[in-house]
This record gives C-alpha cells, structure tokens and sequence, in this order.
C-alpha cells in the first residue's frame, strides 16, 4: 500500500472513485462537497485549488485547516481521509476526522490502516485527543473507530440522522 500524498491522485483515477460511490455525503475523506464539480477538467482544477488553500500554510497557522490524505495501491484510488485541525464548530459537529472507502475496496481494513496512520499526523500537529463522528448504522466505522481507542461520547440526531461520536486520546 502506497501512502497517500499531499497531491490528488489525478482526475480520472479520483472521478472513477467517484462514480462508483455515486451521489451523496459519504466521500467525507476527499473533502469533496455537494456542490463541487469534478467532471470536467476545470471543475476538478477548481477542487484542487480548494483543497490546496484548507490545506495551506495560513488556514493550518489560524487553526482552520485540513489535511487530506487519499489511499492508493498502484493507479486505483481505494479513498480518502481528512484531518482537520483545531476545535471550532465544524469539528465540534462533524469530527477531526473523516474517512471513506470505496464500496469495492471495503473489507481490506483500509480504513483501520488510513487512521492509524492520520493519527500520528493529529500527534504531530499537538492534538492530544481526537473526535470521529459516524453514522448510527455504520458498523464497519464503530469497528475502525474502536479498534485505534475510540470512546463512546453518545449518540447525537442530527440533520442526517442519528450519529455516534467518539473521541480517540492520543
């Protein structure tokens, strides 16, 4: 398994990515949102361009950025996973970190692997705990969460529906 880099894979490998997951909220780790447009070469420039400024210099230095990760083995984007730094509202709803995996790269232990390994990044940046927020429903991210410590907080309603919050001391 290859880390992922600082870099997006590349547009046609993360748009296969995409269409296999189809639409909806659940590409949490690429930072890629609702309203963003990744197929065509300029939308997806535009995406790039986004996440490069949450993942530059100023926003880390005022507590407001992100760091993303994508999961590669070869040429196939497999998913991605965000660290997103500080304690302000967004964390506070959706979590430090998000991840996802492909529906056809699940069962790998992907997941398991990626946060282990964004948690050494959350050390490195002086986090010495971290919140993850799933889905009620989502038993293989409970099983990734708690795997690497993570501690029940509750179960929150939200918008999207029921949530699980943990928090990982690291």
């Amino acid at each position: 398994m290859t880390p992922a880099t600082r870099h997006p894979p590349g547009e046609l490998r993360d748009r296969e990515a995409h269409r296999e997951w189809g639409a909806g909220l659940h590409e949490d780790g690429f930072g890629l949102g609702p309203s963003d447009e990744i197929d065509s070469p300029e939308g997806f420039a535009a995406w790039v361009a986004l996440l490069a400024d949450e993942s530059g210099p100023k926003a880390v230095e005022t507590g407001r950025g992100c760091t993303y990760r994508w999961i590669i083995e070869g040429d196939r984007v497999h998913g991605g996973i965000a660290l997103r730094h500080g304690l302000n509202d967004r964390v506070l709803q959706f979590g430090h970190i998000g991840y996802g995996i492909r529906p056809s790269s699940r069962r790998r232990g992907l997941a398991t692997w990626a946060l282990g390994r964004i948690l050494d990044e959350a050390r490195a940046l002086g986090l010495d705990r971290v919140l993850i927020v799933c889905e009620l429903d989502n038993l293989a991210s409970v099983k990734t969460v708690e795997h690497h410590g993570g501690v029940l907080e509750g179960v929150q309603d939200t918008e999207h529906g029921p949530v699980r919050r943990y928090w990982i001391k690291i």
